[in-house]
């Protein structure tokens, strides 16, 4: 009988909540570095895995900002995301929606074009050589300010046909998302989803203020929500995908231990939570390492749900959604 890590990663399964900066490998880093000229603060490979000792999200931010600025060029846009699809094909990933922070990189005067046209160039490469579908959320960094949101949306008019959603990240503690309601509903105007990172450092309420508020089509992390019984109803009766990070949780001290992950909790509150890596150079692993963590937590038909879910929660078609549930169904009765 297959045990149930081994199950688990062969899953068909789309990953929807994925920080392609947060994709940045030691290794990749330092290859950057050297083909761009720029002076990073460690002297090896080892020394940066050393700095990922993380106890809380602003320390991870720091290092994650110091990282990202060997990104210079289109090219390493390409470079950088190729670099995830590929593992994203081995762990058995169809489709992926990945996060792209560009004020992280037109704050330090890259292009636009450069970070969104390298990244057209890879998800069109990962199309063609796993048949790995994406699509390109844009998120604001919620540190700074609504008019600075503005500002990037605008910039990223021309390419907005290829942008499936905008998105909220970045430090979340007093940054609630109310800050952003209006730049949120401009993007609803023109017909982009939205998602919000919202419940894994703040308090229950901006789960709601995401809701609310900002309108939010997907709900980013949303740990915290376990704390509002009222709360935990309402997602389940609407049917809010949650993009749930297992080690990305246990690295940042939100859950002290992987086996106090709420992720069985949500799935018999009827929540529609999925499996994701974040930001897995950081977070010590893809997404199938995530459903490795918890799997002997769950049982068979949990893993499932959360490949299931994963695809439910898409923003692809519903012919897509459909596709990719049967392949599910077929990986699942394969291996009954």
């Amino acid at each position: 009988m297959i045990d149930p890590a081994t199950f688990a990663a062969g899953l068909p399964k789309a990953e929807l909540h994925l920080h392609i900066e947060g994709s940045l490998e030691p290794e990749l880093m330092f290859a950057l570095a050297k083909r761009n000229g720029v002076a990073i603060p460690f002297a090896s490979v080892e020394e940066v895995r050393a700095a990922y000792e993380f106890s809380n999200l602003q320390d991870f931010l720091d290092i994650y900002y110091r990282g990202a600025d060997v990104l210079r060029t289109e090219r390493d846009f390409t470079d950088l995301a190729t670099a995830y699809f590929n593992r994203a094909a081995a762990d058995t990933v169809r489709h992926a929606e990945i996060f792209f922070d560009p004020q992280t990189h037109t704050d330090r005067g890259v292009p636009m074009a450069a970070v969104i046209e390298g990244l057209l160039a890879a998800m069109a490469q990962a199309e063609a050589a796993h048949g790995l579908t994406s699509r390109l959320i844009l998120c604001f960094l919620r540190h700074l300010d609504e008019e600075a949101a503005f500002a990037t949306l605008t910039a990223a008019g021309p390419w907005l046909d290829r942008i499936a959603a905008v998105g909220l990240d970045s430090s979340e503690v007093g940054n609630p998302p109310e800050k952003f309601a209006r730049v949120f509903a401009r993007a609803g105007d023109m017909g982009l989803r939205r998602v919000a990172h919202a419940g894994e450092e703040g308090p229950p309420a901006y789960v709601a203020q995401a809701l609310d508020t900002l309108r939010i089509d997907r709900l980013d992390h949303g740990n915290r929500a376990m704390e509002d019984p009222l709360l935990v109803a309402r997602l389940a009766r609407s049917g809010m995908a949650l993009t749930v990070c297992p080690l990305s949780n246990l690295k940042l001290c939100v859950v002290d231990r992987i086996d106090a992950h709420p992720i069985r909790a949500m799935l018999r509150a009827g929540l529609r939570a999925t499996i994701n890596s974040d930001d897995p150079a950081y977070f010590g692993g893809y997404v199938n390492d995530n459903f490795r963590a918890i799997a002997p937590q769950l049982t068979r038909d949990d893993l499932i749900a959360l490949a299931r879910n994963s695809f439910l929660g898409s923003f692809l078609d519903d012919a897509a959604v459909a596709d990719h549930l049967a392949g599910l169904d077929a990986y699942a009765a394969a291996h009954a």
